[in-house]
């Protein structure tokens, strides 16, 4: 996909919008300028993709606001992994906020305005140019809910104001931020992972090829997987923390609990609908498929209290922390019941993220091969998106690719820069 100088610049600039799963950046370049990181809260140049609906006073938060108030305890609803939704027929579905039905199209909605509202406060005036990043494959393996799923974020960027929009690969954008700083030609292979997919591209850049108009053939091969680290984030809270409520537990029958509840609530974007009354009185009903029914007790309790969000947000920080510090770490449940903990070591990672890892990698791969390298190698690997800083991804790539050097880029802000940047 290519972007033509028409439809992405205005008079005066271009804004670039990486609406991210699980964090949002934006960047704008005029035709004078480099692309400069806008600051959406205080100097933070990235914001999570987070909206909470204050119920108590009937308020709307953003970002890491929205994340404090209801780990706070605020009364409310969180909506997060918005992004998740696009080509999803959950899409149009509503449900109710503060006694209205909202679909979830209107929420995306929202936080886009939010983000153009920012924008605008930075820059003086409303920009109405943009360009919005995209995955490769919002849907695997089906063209026609990926084309609903762009058409979908279009709407919601016509709604909130914009009048010029056209969108771009997420790692063809981190290519061109990444291009400002290479000194000689250089075939990379681009692994842009964030929440929601990991999306590949291996691509010609350098100093004499970034000033040409048409860059359409150093574009070797793109791919993506709808795999990203909310899919991390799942499977490390169905092996850590879901046995505690129940997951895998086995009843008085001999038979494992029903589990979709452990994985709708183990799955960012899927947690709000546990609250509805409905799934409430299924959960409820689980009670006599337990031995022991203190582990149901813990179920109930996150669903009557509404901590599905709480508990996503302390797996997704044990996460990082593990992977940071590359050793074993815990993460606190003392809310749900008196000293209850999980446990997560690195081992844990390997163990429960192996076949995502196995099959993200995998596309990496086949991105390399159909650009038909001489070697079959790309010269350096250039990481963004959040995702890629987890170290046994990064050593699972290291991996496959035995000798070609990792470089990290921008990994909140590469993406909205080279969005700024037409290629």
């Amino acid at each position: 996909m290519t972007v033509s100088i028409k439809s992405a610049r205005g008079a005066t600039g271009i804004l670039g919008i990486d609406f991210g799963t699980s964090n949002s950046a934006i960047a704008w370049a005029s035709a004078q300028s480099t692309a400069q990181l806008i600051p959406l809260e205080g100097k933070a140049l990235a914001m999570p993709t987070a909206v909470f609906y204050n119920a108590e006073e009937g308020s709307t938060h953003f970002g890491r606001e929205a994340i404090t108030h209801y780990l706070e305890g605020t009364e409310g609803r969180l909506m997060r992994s918005l992004k998740s939704l696009l080509g999803s027929p959950l899409l149009m579905e509503t449900t109710v906020i503060n006694n209205q039905l909202v679909n979830f199209s209107d929420i995306i909605t929202t936080y886009l305005a939010e983000l153009r509202k920012r924008a605008a406060q930075h820059l003086g005036a409303a920009p109405t140019h943009v360009v919005m990043g995209r995955p490769v494959h919002f849907v695997d393996d089906d063209a026609k809910r990926d084309a609903q799923a762009e058409s979908s974020l279009r709407q919601a960027a016509e709604a909130v104001g914009f009048t010029d929009i056209a969108f771009q690969f997420e790692p063809i954008a981190a290519a061109l931020d990444y291009e400002q700083r290479l000194t000689r030609e250089t075939t990379v292979l681009v692994a842009d992972i964030g929440g929601g997919t990991s999306d590949f591209t291996v691509v010609r850049l350098g100093p004499e090829r970034m000033h040409q108009t048409n860059r359409a053939d150093d574009v070797l091969a793109t791919t993506g997987v709808h795999i990203g680290g909310t899919d991390f984030d799942q499977k490390l809270s169905l092996g850590q923390v879901m046995p505690l409520l129940g997951y895998g537990h086995l009843g008085p029958d001999t038979r494992e609990v029903p589990n979709r509840v452990f994985f709708d609530l183990a799955t960012w974007h899927l947690i709000n609908w546990q609250y509805q009354p409905k799934a409430m009185a299924q959960a409820k009903a689980l009670q006599t498929n337990y031995t022991d029914t203190r582990l149901h007790d813990r179920l109930m309790r996150v669903l009557t209290e509404r901590f599905g969000h709480h508990m996503a947000h302390d797996v997704e920080a044990a996460k990082i922390r593990c992977s940071q510090t590359n050793s074993d770490t815990t993460i606190d449940l003392s809310y749900l019941d008196a000293h209850l903990a999980a446990s997560l070591s690195t081992e844990d990672l390997n163990t429960h993220l192996s076949q995502l890892l196995a099959n993200t990698v995998a596309c990496a791969r086949e991105c390399v091969e159909l650009a038909e390298l001489k070697n079959g190698k790309p010269d350096a690997i250039y990481l963004t998106g959040g995702s890629s800083a987890l170290r046994t991804f990064q050593e699972a790539l290291q991996a496959e690719f035995a000798g070609v050097p990792l470089v990290e880029g921008d990994l909140f802000g590469g993406v909205a820069s080279g969005l700024t940047r037409i290629f």
